[in-house]
């Protein structure tokens, strides 16, 4: 009971403290020649008070104290301690203050890391953090509240949704909302920068670290939610265009763009008034994204909540946001005389530009195939799925354009290239991309042109990507995450080629033969464990070269909520995955099972990783300049 009190009131004193923030900054405006050392003290004393809120709750779960309300609701007894701890934000109110707890984290820090900006920036930056944080405070204690008290105490609880008591998944949620946090100071910053009439190189330089930060975090928390997806979801796949999976790839994709524009502004003073659009969108799309999942409006396995106050709460929050930078947007950006300078057709500014084109298509298709099913069944009342072949259809095609200029790009100079930049070597790189291509089509069986095609153009991205990492010594940092990425389309379109998948029903001892080998079922084991039943089948693999291989797939009988999950069991190897998972099938002694081999699956992790590897070089190279 107590513990539950000091969450809570430390929340309603964290919002004092905004408030308390909010007045003293608009105070100071007025009279400032340095910054007011009350506002680091009020800063940290928000800080403080939410991390105390959050720490209460962290130990209600750890103490099973199902007297709190969401405790009772994803928690139970038995729950290993690491799922105890990771139920306190695997919720929709405990994640909210989560989002609430990094938000003034980062606000804190920007104060502390920006002393060589102008005051009136860095006072206009935390007044407009303090509407978004003062927004979600309310947002909490108005319709989501983490402290709400049960009597009588229940004796137990009702536990967690199973497929959310898995590693990955419990650090997912706070990785990813450290990407989403940091593009609220990029918003914030960018409309003080505006205000202010201070956007160029010197905001560009500081600003692009926080973009940085929030760009590392969104990569690595997509990452280790497509993980999850593969191996926990039992599909044996790693991205399904589920629509909260979307909502996070959305702002990726407007981070990358803006990550990009900031590089041409750091050299000469081009594209801020696109620069200002991106931030915003960035961050409204982070917004856009909660208010999806938090309203119960999408239908996802990742959705946590369905309550409509909830969404109309967000919504209005929504709208106030994007009305208010508008506002500032169309009312303070003045005409930079700087930008008036031509672009010079061949040059990286030009391709940057255009890199900009396409990732605004991709994110248009996205958002389209997002938001469309939930507009027509609003005016229709007409439910509909989009899945991957919408997405497939209409971005394949315009990828492959993408891959090319993208690899040109990588040859040209800043301001202006002379056309000799463009040589004989890269025209000879494509050639052998071309050749290398249908050769891999070639073995793979597949007749399909467009496939082949692609290839060509993936593979050129890579051969040039690994030529440019050798001969630009002082951009290790950019060329590793271009050839991350380069690896990365790479890896998946020869995945998506070269899988092959088998599904037959098996009873324990019978065998099946298929055209590139045989799955036997040998036996089956059951154990019990904590808090679930685990039943694991032997399976042993055999292909057309006699190549032998043991996989044990698992079910598990969750005791609280009673529920049953498949768990795959993979062998990884450099080359490919081998993914077995299998399925009760009602009625009798069947199981259904699946056997999928994933080349190249690996590679799509690495690569992944190696995109924001590269961008954190960037970063600690940035921090260390300053």
């Amino acid at each position: 009971m107590l513990t539950n009190q000091i969450g809570y009131y430390s929340i309603i004193l964290g919002l004092i403290f905004s408030v308390l923030i909010f007045i003293t900054s608009l105070k100071d405006l007025k009279n400032i020649k340095i910054l007011n050392k009350k506002i680091f003290f009020l800063s940290f004393f928000q800080f403080f008070f939410v991390l105390l809120s959050f720490i209460a709750l962290i130990f209600l779960f750890i103490s099973s104290d199902f007297g709190n309300e969401i405790v009772f609701s994803n928690s139970h007894s038995t729950k290993p301690i690491f799922y105890k701890i990771a139920g306190a934000w695997g919720n929709h109110e405990g994640s909210l203050l989560l989002w609430l707890l990094v938000l003034t984290l980062f606000i804190f820090l920007f104060l502390l890391n920006s002393k060589n900006q102008p005051i009136k920036y860095r006072i206009l930056t935390l007044v407009y953090q303090q509407i978004i944080i003062i927004g979600f405070f309310l947002f909490i204690l108005l319709t989501s509240s983490p402290f709400n008290y049960l009597y009588p105490i229940p004796t137990e609880g009702l536990g967690l949704n199973p497929i959310l008591q898995d590693p990955a998944l419990a650090i997912h949620p706070p990785i990813l909302y450290l990407g989403y946090v940091g593009s609220s100071i990029v918003f914030s910053a960018s409309l003080a920068a505006t205000t202010q009439n201070y956007i160029s190189k010197a905001w560009a330089k500081n600003i692009k670290i926080w973009i940085l930060i929030s760009w590392i975090f969104l990569t690595i928390g997509i990452l280790v939610g497509s993980i999850w997806a593969y191996y926990e979801l039992g599909w044996g796949g790693f991205w399904f265009w589920d629509p909260v999976e979307n909502v996070s790839l959305m702002p990726w994709l407007c981070l990358t763009a803006l990550l990009h524009c900031v590089l041409v502004l750091e050299k000469k003073s081009l594209l801020s008034s696109w620069i200002i659009i991106l931030s915003i969108s960035t961050f409204i799309l982070s917004v856009s994204g909660t208010f999806l999942v938090r309203s119960g409006v999408l239908n996802s396995v990742h959705t946590f909540a369905n309550d409509p106050s909830r969404g109309i709460f967000i919504l209005v929050f929504l709208f106030i946001l994007i009305l208010f930078s508008l506002i500032i947007f169309f009312f303070f950006k003045k005409e930079n005389k700087d930008e008036k300078i031509k672009i010079f057709w061949l040059s990286k500014d030009t391709f940057i530009l255009i890199n900009n084109w396409f990732m605004m298509y991709f994110l248009s298709v996205v958002l389209i195939g997002t938001i469309y099913p939930i507009f027509l069944e609003v005016l229709s009342n007409d439910k509909i799925s989009i899945g991957p072949p919408f997405y497939h259809k209409l971005i394949i095609p315009v990828l492959i354009p993408f891959l090319i200029l993208m690899s040109f790009s990588q040859s040209l100079s800043w301001f202006k290239s002379k056309i000799d930049k463009i040589n004989v070597k890269l025209i000879l790189v494509f050639i052998i991309s071309i050749i290398l291509s249908f050769s891999i089509a070639k073995i793979a069986g597949s007749k399909n042109l467009y496939n082949s095609i692609l290839v060509s153009a993936s593979l050129y991205l890579f051969l040039v990507s690994i030529k440019d990492f050798f001969n630009r010594y002082k951009s290790y940092a950019q060329s590793i995450s271009h050839f991350g990425f380069s690896l990365l389309i790479l890896s998946i379109l020869l995945n998506g080629i070269l899988s092959t998948e088998v599904t037959a029903n098996l009873k324990v001892g019978e065998k099946f033969i298929y055209k590139e080998g045989s799955i036997e079922f040998s036996s089956i084991k059951s154990y019990q464990k904590n808090n679930f039943k685990s039943i694991v089948g032997l399976f042993k693999i055999e292909d057309k070269k006699k190549n032998y291989v043991e996989l044990e797939p698992e079910l598990r009988i969750y005791n609280q909520p009673i529920t049953i999950t498949s768990e795959a069991d993979i062998k990884t190897t450099i080359y490919s995955d081998k993914f077995l998972v299998m399925n009760k099938v009602k009625g009798d002694d069947y199981f259904n099972v699946r056997y999928q081999v994933k080349p190249f699956m690996i590679w799509i992790w690495i690569s992944t990783f190696l995109l924001a590897f590269g961008g954190s070089l960037s970063l600690f190279r940035r921090i260390n300049e300053k």
